[in-house]
């Protein structure tokens, strides 16, 4: 990896964001993914419970078992205008932790917000299942959303998870789902790792450029095919009829070029997409959503960007 000029986090991260790192670091330090995949899935475990928040008043959830797991959610006073469309999410974690309760306050805050229900999907992590075992269960489960309610379907995934979503895209645009568009938070799609923000931002706090390194390591092998779109989005050769794309970037992430060329791609090929690259956050900042205001701006947007393309509306840029 060459060298390149390391960002400033000092002037680039506000004092409600350190204090944010600062919490998380308690409950899941640096150097975690050195531990086995069993310390690493209870250290996250703990951190997602330490940070988790009561679902808003008109929020319940229910699991389903059938077939690959999930867990709806629904608002109480939802309509038939406010709920024109579904949300189906992907949660994070690098494939390798994460599940049903890892972003169990994120998707009933979704629901609350945007108006529609929200189906999370529990896809199988690696290494005992490498790819494309979660692509895998990740298109089987907006297929089982969209028999349930055969509503549009807004993607809708944060990191690995965001990766997921735009994967599912790809693959079904041609289908009869109807997918009204697609939100990814921070995603990793598969970007160049030796330019850009992957040198820029190397070290950054939250996740770094080996991390990253680390966990494709851990979903597929050496040998795999690198440019299987199922795998990295951004290696598609065609990014001609995706639906309307929403894509959250943090400044302070090695990622966050991934998003910018994803938008361009989408962009060049004639489609609908914007990319925000929320100022001073980092990875992960969607659990400080409560605590840092730039984080809770962010979220708003995000909610608001779902809410907007599950009703044929587009996010003002």
């Amino acid at each position: 990896m060459k060298n390149s000029p390391q960002a400033d986090y000092a002037s680039l991260i506000d004092a409600q964001t350190h204090d944010f790192i600062r919490r998380t670091e308690l409950w899941y330090p640096p150097g975690t993914t050195g531990q086995s995949i069993e310390a690493q899935r209870r250290t996250y475990d703990a951190l997602c419970r330490e940070f988790h928040r009561d679902y808003p008043p008109e929020v319940t959830a229910s699991d389903d078992t059938t077939g690959i797991s999930t867990r709806h959610y629904v608002r109480a006073s939802a309509d038939s205008t406010t709920a024109a469309a579904q949300v189906v999410y992907f949660h994070g974690g690098g494939f390798v932790v994460g599940g049903l309760e890892s972003h169990d306050d994120v998707c009933a805050e979704i629901c609350q917000a945007s108006g529609f229900p929200v189906t999370a999907i529990d896809y199988r992590l690696c290494p005992e299942h490498t790819h494309p075992a979660a692509f895998e269960d990740a298109v089987a489960g907006v297929e089982k959303a969209w028999q349930a309610s055969q509503m549009p379907i807004v993607l809708v995934g944060d990191s690995a998870g965001g990766n997921l979503a735009a994967a599912v895209a790809h693959q079904l645009r041609s289908s009869s789902i109807k997918l009204a568009g697609q939100v990814l938070i921070y995603p990793g799609l598969g970007g160049d790792m030796s330019k850009g923000s992957y040198l820029q931002h190397a070290n950054a706090p939250m996740l770094s450029t080996e991390e990253v390194e680390y966990y494709a390591t851990l979903r597929a092998s050496a040998s795999h095919d690198k440019s299987d779109p199922t795998l990295s989005p951004l290696s598609d050769s065609d990014f001609s009829a995706l639906p309307p794309t929403l894509v959250f970037g943090a400044e302070c992430d090695p990622l966050s070029d991934d998003g910018k060329h994803y938008r361009d791609r989408i962009l060049q090929a004639g489609g609908k997409a914007a990319w925000f690259n929320e100022a001073g956050l980092v990875h992960g900042y969607l659990r400080a959503r409560s605590t840092v205001e730039r984080a809770e701006s962010s979220f708003k947007r995000i909610v608001e960007g779902i809410h907007l393309l599950g009703t044929g509306q587009w996010l003002n840029t």
